[in-house]
């Protein structure tokens, strides 16, 4: 073989091996870690095949600012508690954005209802609020969300029942009892470290799952707002006149009659 054909060989080989850019996989959409969720049910997730998930949010203990010492007996804590763990248990860190709206609006609320506040002092405050509203616009702050998870799955073949509606009960209750246990062990354990286990509520699990699918939008369009608004109810509950009422009704007779015509 000459040279030049032993050169080209080589060439057409590294050229092979090579992968460009353009190739590469694209990441799953951030919705795909979620599409076996099925419902937040009795402060759990629920996903696929009865398995179960209980979050708590963790407030952390300042570990540097303690002695040697201290260190020493949160390090000890903490790893006895993982020594004791046969189930899955995941650590969860959420960055959010530092949202001042409420100690603006008490600040608001408080200059607003003091009747003795000379000019001076009301004109201040109202100086302090817009620089306190400029500087959170204009430079976001994050604050870091500290998360456990703790997962457990229903074998649903050791439960004994007479209909489905019962059995869909003591598959709730014993996901429930379980990891509620598994909860309070941690909670239990770690308090000797000084950090705090607190389990999250539907509410909770509902908010924390907004900022994780809304992280930019979040600090503007308020969890808090929304379920104040009532946009999370399942249905609208707001005032309606007879007429809409009637509509309404004669629409979901006609789609159920459809439908029926459709299965015939």
């Amino acid at each position: 073989m000459s040279k030049q054909s032993a050169s080209k060989g080589k060439t057409s080989k590294g050229k092979k091996g090579k992968k460009s850019v353009g190739d590469e996989d694209e990441p799953d959409p951030f919705e795909e870690l979620f599409s076996d969720m099925e419902e937040i049910v009795k402060k759990m997730i629920r996903f696929e095949n009865d398995r179960f998930v209980m979050i708590a949010e963790v407030d952390p203990v300042n570990y540097f600012l303690l002695s040697p010492e201290e260190q020493e007996a949160i390090d000890r804590t903490f790893e006895t508690w993982l020594a004791t763990l046969h189930y899955p248990v995941q650590i969860y860190l959420q960055n959010r954005y530092v949202d001042l709206s409420d100690p603006i609006e008490k600040m608001r609320d408080i200059m607003l209802g003091q009747d003795d506040l000379p000019t001076n002092a009301i004109e201040y405050g109202q100086s302090m609020i817009e620089d306190l509203t400029r500087w959170q616009e204009l430079t976001p702050r994050y604050e870091t969300k500290r998360y456990l998870s703790i997962s457990y799955q229903v074998n649903v073949k050791e439960i004994n029942a007479d209909d489905k509606d019962e059995l869909e009960e003591k598959i709730l209750q014993k996901a429930y009892n379980e990891l509620s246990r598994r909860v309070s062990a941690a909670a239990n354990a770690l308090r000797k470290a000084r950090i705090g286990v607190n389990r999250l509520d539907n509410d909770g699990i509902g908010e924390l799952l907004y900022f994780a699918f809304n992280r930019k939008k979040a600090i503007k369009n308020r969890y808090k707002d929304i379920a104040r608004n009532e946009m999370l109810a399942l249905y609208t509950t707001a005032d309606q006149d007879e007429r809409h009422i009637e509509l309404v009704k004669e629409m979901i007779d006609r789609d159920g009659e459809e439908k029926e015509k459709q299965a015939g």
